[in-house]
């Protein structure tokens, strides 16, 4: 094995089971059982300040409509999310956070935000600016495809 392939394998190694790992402790911490697809797409909402289709979602997310629309099914019987017809289109809805939806994405950043900031610490602030910038230039480069 050449050293760039050992290099890559550890490289995606690392992330996925970064990736794992955070997920569970974020779970754990996640109020009213609510799960990271659910917190995504509340503070995905919440930052955008406005109304999406339940496609444009799908597309933010890199997922299936259909998993997408599971996700809006479970905030909606929360009273996470409002849906509504779009009125130009009837075949399309519309999906906005309501104030539960805001009321539960601040519950869960709360939650959440000291389990990060203990994490940054332990890491330090250089190390963690370091390496942002690899990660979000990855991030680019497999969003492109």
């Amino acid at each position: 094995m050449s050293d760039s392939t050992a290099l890559a394998i550890s490289l995606f190694s690392e992330l996925l089971t970064a990736d794992q790992l955070l997920r569970n402790r974020l779970t754990r911490v996640l109020p009213n059982k609510m799960e990271i697809s659910h917190f995504s797409v509340l503070n995905h909402l919440a930052r955008v300040q406005g109304e999406r289709s339940p496609a444009q979602l799908a597309r933010s997310f890199h997922v299936t409509r259909g998993a997408m629309t599971n996700t809006l099914t479970k905030l909606e019987i929360a009273g996470y999310v409002h849906i509504r017809p779009d009125w130009d289109d009837a075949r399309r809805k519309m999906v906005a956070i309501s104030p539960a939806g805001q009321r539960a994405r601040e519950a869960a950043l709360s939650a959440m935000t000291p389990l990060i900031l203990e994490m940054v610490r332990e890491l330090g602030d250089t190390k963690v600016r370091a390496a942002l910038p690899v990660l979000r230039e990855l991030r680019v480069k497999l969003e492109a495809d």
